[in-house]
């Protein structure tokens, strides 16, 4: 799945091979893992309460891959694994974002720096950094000029990083789940939206797969997109 400010997609590694000498090591994933729980500067005040409810505080969830949870992005800390996972082609065709460190961290800063409208974050699964997310209020978000937005929509973009999560059905079970920890903790978000580029088939589909229904066509700066809306009403049955 790949779709930025409409998209989502990824970049991994592989496992060392297995020798007849068991030996410990520590791969760039595990070092991103063991860097997430290291103690850090105080986050900014709008990742309290705010615009999206204390999303920072949401803690983990479990899932049928392991516990999932949303860890928000320290610039310092995450900009070298969310770069590389911005310079697969896969992903950058639908991101933009490929480049140095700069156009990566220029574009999470943009987020870190504002009101906390916007809050983009790593998707830890079972222990792994494994996706990147960007959860914002989409009714105070530009795309809100191009549907009836209603207050308190909250939408989502994910990029799907590692490579062998891809095509597994993982970015569909992980869209769902965190719809579902959206409504849970912002009782007055009545929709969850997005809009992946009508070119990224895997993305809608996964959206589809997700609970989310087409409601639309949207033209946005350089691209069409599918509006996606996920209803709280409608979650028991989708």
């Amino acid at each position: 799945m790949h779709d930025a400010p409409t998209d989502i997609s990824a970049a991994a590694g592989t496992d060392p091979a297995t020798e007849d000498t068991v030996e410990l090591r520590l791969t760039e994933e595990l070092v991103e893992l063991t860097a997430c729980d290291r103690p850090g500067p105080p986050a900014p005040a709008h990742r309290g309460p705010g615009l999206l409810n204390g999303l920072g505080d949401w803690g983990p969830v479990d899932t049928e891959a392991g516990p999932f949870r949303l860890v928000p992005v320290r610039i310092e800390r995450d900009v070298r694994l969310i770069t590389q996972w911005m310079n697969d082609p896969v992903v950058a065709a639908f991101w933009g974002l490929a480049g140095p460190e700069t156009v990566t961290a220029g574009h999470l800063r943009a987020q870190l720096d504002g009101d906390g409208r916007s809050v983009p974050c790593l998707g830890v699964l079972a222990g792994v950094p494994m996706s990147y997310w960007e959860v914002y209020r989409a009714d105070l978000d530009p795309l809100a000029r191009h549907y009836p937005a209603r207050p308190h929509d909250t939408g989502v973009h994910l990029l799907v990083g590692r490579v062998a999560d891809r095509g597994r059905g993982i970015g569909t079970r992980l869209l769902r789940t965190v719809a579902d920890m959206i409504f849970d903790h912002r009782p007055s978000c009545g929709r969850v939206v997005a809009e992946p580029d009508l070119r990224n088939t895997p993305s809608v589909a996964a959206f589809l797969g997700a609970g989310f229904r087409l409601t639309g066509e949207v033209d946005l700066p350089g691209k069409r997109v599918a509006l996606m809306i996920r209803d709280r009403a409608l979650r028991p049955v989708l």
